[in-house]
């Protein structure tokens, strides 16, 4: 076993029950996601939830929304009024607390629910509502697992949002990997360092910083030490690379193949990391080729960087982006 050989689990992710096409809607009906059942479902396995069915509710049911008292945000049944805030928060903290045992790497929610919205859900009150809601589980989810990668499917339709996180995705579920069993001071090293260029393209501030906190790591204590590198680690991938970090990646790794480049090579990867740069090609043109160059030249520092394959390839996430 190598230093970054990891205990990996299955990719489990967590996924609001509707956008599976299940019939769990307020009117019976559903919200089927053709990305998330058809061409990630390939990936991973479910963890289907609907909180309002699970809590008792039924289907079909009256719709609710969320009401702002001025004091708390409330869940209110449209007609009726009726108030279910109670009930659901009972039942999102221990569904949340639950779900910890099935070491989810990550959660698709369904946008604008009073339940499961993850952001700008709509509240009501006096004078027109506000898009500054949470749905009740949703909180109480990102509240008990911060690290999370968590995403509606809303915001999923933006390419730079969905490769940002499936990225997350898979990178969380290795820094789990690296953590599940009686990690090594070389593991993390190791972990860090085929790490490098990713985290690079997403934040140079934070690589840093966590290899400041890698470097002290004799000095602080295991638990503290996993709870620091793991906020740090996801917060930083947590910044969407941009066009220009990641091109910055691309030439910085180039370097380490200029004495096995001939001239032409040289050449036609700089002017394809400049096409990328200027928003001409999209990343998986300079990528696929520097990963040709790599594998060629067997250039074991970039074999070995996550940055040049991040995901799998049959998700096609780097060519829209």
């Amino acid at each position: 076993m190598n230093e970054l050989d990891l205990d990996t689990a299955p990719l489990r992710l967590g996924v609001s029950s509707c956008l599976l096409g299940q019939e769990v809607r307020f009117d019976g009906g559903h919200k089927r996601d053709r990305f998330v059942t058809d061409l990630l479902g390939g990936f991973v396995e479910w963890v289907p939830v609907c909180p309002e069915v699970e809590v008792g509710m039924g289907t079909p049911r009256p719709a609710l929304r969320l009401v702002s008292d001025g004091n708390h945000v409330r869940m209110i049944e449209i007609k009726s009024e009726r108030d279910h805030t109670l009930s659901m928060q009972r039942y999102s903290e221990k569904r949340a607390g639950a779900l910890r045992k099935l070491d989810l790497c990550g959660y698709i929610l369904k946008k604008d629910s009073p339940s499961c919205g993850m952001t700008r859900v709509k509240v009501y009150g006096e004078g027109m509502p506000s898009r500054a809601g949470r749905g009740i589980y949703a909180s109480a989810l990102m509240d008990a697992y911060p690290n999370l990668p968590v995403e509606d499917e809303g915001r999923l339709n933006d390419a730079k949002l969905r490769e940002n996180f499936i990225e997350r995705v898979f990178a969380y579920q290795r820094l789990c990997g690296l953590f599940r069993s009686r990690w090594t001071r070389g593991q993390v090293v190791a972990f860090h360092s085929a790490h490098k260029l990713q985290l690079m393209a997403h934040s140079t501030v934070a690589y840093r910083e966590l290899g400041r906190l890698v470097a002290d790591l004799k000095q602080i204590p295991r638990a503290a030490f996993r709870e620091q590198y793991e906020s740090g680690f996801m917060a930083a991938l947590s910044h969407v690379a941009t066009r220009g970090r990641n091109a910055n990646v691309l030439q910085h790794a180039a370097g380490h193949l200029k004495t096995k480049l001939d001239s032409a090579s040289r050449t036609e990867l700089a002017e394809l990391i400049h096409d990328y740069r200027k928003g001409l090609v999209p990343l998986v043109v300079p990528v696929t080729l520097m990963g040709h160059f790599v594998r060629i030249h067997e250039i074991d520092y970039l074999q070995g960087q996550v940055f040049l394959e991040p995901h799998p390839k049959e998700l096609m996430l780097r060519n829209h982006v």
